[in-house]
C-alpha cells in the first residue's frame, strides 16, 4: 500500500511539473510574439505596398509663435487650408485671397503639427510647423513654386490638383494658357466691341481648348478720368427680346480672370482673359457681355454671335507648357 502511495505522489508531481513548464513555455511564445509583432506604424491589415520616398512630397519647415503672425503670400488664391492640430490657427487676410495669416493658438506648443494648402491654380504646398519664440521668417513669399511648365524645372513639392469647376481641365494649364494669351496680346477677332464716352472695350480673341473658352478683352480709357470697374457681365440673351426678364436670359459666370483690374487710370490700357465654360448658342440668341461703371454711366456692351463663338481658335497645349 505504502508503494502505491508513493508512485501516486510521484505522478501528480510530474503532471504539476509538466504543467509548469507548459505555461511557461506559452508564456515565453507570447513575449516572443510581441517582439516580433509589428509596431503601429508599420501593421496593415491585408496586404499593401510600403509608401518609397520618390513618392513623398517634402514640406516646408515654418516657426510660428503666439505674439507675432507670420503672414504667406501665394502666386493664386486660396482654396483650401487645412491644419494638423488644433495648437496653430490660419486664415485668409481681409479681403485678399492669397495671403494666409498663421499663428500659435497656445503659447509654447511642443508637438510639431503640419498644414497643407491648395491654391485656384492647382498647386499643393505642405508645410512642419513647430513653435519658436522668435521665427526668423514672418512674411513669406512662395512665388517660386509658380514654374514655368517645363517638367524639369517644377518644385519637387508642387503637386497638379484637379478643381470641380474645370472639369477634366488642369488648373495648371488654365493658368498657363491665360498667361500665354494675355503676354502674347494677339488681336484674331477684328469686329467686336463697343465705344462711347472716350471708352473703348474690344474682345481681341476667342480661344478653346479642352471644353474651356477664353475669351481676351481690353479696355482703354482715351480720357482723362479714371474708369472705375463696378463689374462685368456674361449673358445669353434672345435677339428679339421685348422686355428683360430672368427668363429670357441665361448669366455665366467666369471660371477665372486672368489681370482682372479694378480701375482703368486715365488714358492707359488694360487687358483681362476670362475663362468660361464652352458653350454654343442657337440662331434666335447671342452672347451680351456688359462692362458697368462704377459710381458712372459709361458703360459698355457688345454682342457675341454664335458663328464668332464656333470659330474660336485651337490652343496648341504644347506650344504653352
Amino acid at each position: 500500500m505504502k508503494k502505491y502511495i508513493i508512485a501516486f505522489t510521484l505522478m501528480v508531481t510530474t503532471l504539476v511539473a509538466h504543467a509548469q513548464t507548459e505555461t511557461s513555455t506559452n508564456n515565453m511564445q507570447e513575449d516572443l510574439q510581441q517582439v516580433l509583432k509589428p509596431t503601429y506604424g508599420d501593421y496593415y491589415e491585408g496586404l499593401s505596398k510600403k509608401i518609397t520616398f520618390d513618392r513623398m512630397i517634402p514640406p516646408y519647415g515654418l516657426e510660428v509663435t503666439f505674439d507675432k503672425t507670420v503672414h504667406i503670400i501665394f502666386p493664386a488664391s486660396i482654396k483650401y487650408v487645412d491644419l494638423g492640430s488644433n495648437n496653430i490657427i490660419a486664415g485668409k487676410v481681409g479681403s485678399s485671397e492669397n495671403v494666409l495669416r498663421v499663428k500659435a493658438a497656445m503659447r509654447q506648443f511642443e508637438t510639431e503639427t503640419n498644414m497643407a494648402v491648395i491654391t485656384e491654380e492647382g498647386s499643393y504646398y505642405t508645410f512642419n510647423v513647430k513653435y519658436a519664440n522668435e521665427p526668423e521668417k514672418l512674411n513669406i513669399e512662395m512665388k517660386d513654386f509658380m514654374h514655368d511648365g517645363i517638367a524639369t524645372n517644377r518644385p519637387n513639392n508642387s503637386m497638379e490638383i484637379y478643381l470641380k469647376e474645370l472639369g477634366s481641365e488642369s488648373p495648371r494649364i488654365v493658368y498657363l494658357i491665360n498667361r500665354s494669351i494675355y503676354q502674347n496680346d494677339k488681336r484674331i477677332v477684328k469686329h467686336i466691341g463697343s465705344k462711347r464716352f472716350g471708352i473703348q472695350y474690344l474682345l481681341k480673341g476667342i480661344y478653346s481648348h479642352n471644353g474651356l473658352l477664353y475669351l481676351h478683352m481690353q479696355i482703354k480709357n482715351s480720357s482723362n478720368v479714371a474708369f472705375d470697374i463696378d463689374f462685368i457681365r456674361f449673358k445669353v440673351v434672345d435677339k428679339k427680346m421685348i422686355k428683360q426678364t430672368a427668363v429670357q436670359e441665361m448669366v455665366i459666370y467666369p471660371l477665372r480672370a486672368h489681370n482682372f483690374i479694378s480701375q482703368v487710370g486715365g488714358n492707359q490700357t488694360e487687358r483681362t482673359v476670362f475663362t468660361i465654360d464652352k458653350i454654343t448658342i442657337p440662331n434666335d440668341k447671342q452672347l451680351v457681355i456688359e462692362l458697368f461703371e462704377k459710381n458712372g454711366g459709361r458703360n459698355q456692351s457688345f454682342i457675341v454671335e454664335n458663328d464668332d463663338l464656333i470659330r474660336a481658335e485651337q490652343i496648341n497645349e504644347l506650344k504653352i507648357k
